[in-house]
């Protein structure tokens, strides 16, 4: 059964996955195209970061950055053997229901147009691409979309 919680970046589940998302991220894209939250920064407490597991099992990461008005989804990543089962879907609930609780309007995210994957999940959770917002420096690569929030 999928479990959705809160939980620790720096636990040793967590910290494996987000790893991993790091990891790929430099992989794919120059450092200056690269916005993924340290750890410390995902320990702050304006973040919501949040896992589905199996188990023990770490499956999924995601995290809420409050901005005030909004909040900015981060660390949205599924462990490759998860893909496909529902662990996107389930976090991207989660951030709703997170952001409606915490009484944001729209909820704001970066990605990349090489990640259409990722686009697809955000679109089917009713996200639409936007112009790009906060302090992201204008690249080829960043997609950005937002969703307002009832």
């Amino acid at each position: 059964m999928l479990i959705v919680e809160p939980a620790h970046p720096l636990d040793d589940g967590p910290r494996a996955l987000l790893e991993q998302s790091h990891d790929l991220m430099t992989t794919l894209f120059e450092p200056e195209e690269n916005y993924f939250l340290g750890f410390d920064a995902l320990c702050a407490p304006e973040v919501h970061f949040i896992v589905a597991r199996e188990g023990d099992a770490v499956l999924g990461t995601a995290a809420v950055v409050d901005k005030g008005d909004y909040g900015e989804v981060k660390s949205m990543f599924t462990s490759p053997a998860a893909r496909g089962k529902g662990v996107g879907a389930a976090l991207m609930r989660a951030i709703e229901d997170h952001a409606r609780t915490a009484k944001l309007s729209a909820l704001k995210l970066e990605t990349a147009r090489e990640l259409p994957a990722a686009i697809r999940l955000y679109e089917r959770h009713g996200f639409t691409e936007c112009d790009r917002f906060g302090d992201y420096i204008p690249n080829s690569t960043s997609y950005f979309m937002q969703k307002q929030i009832d």
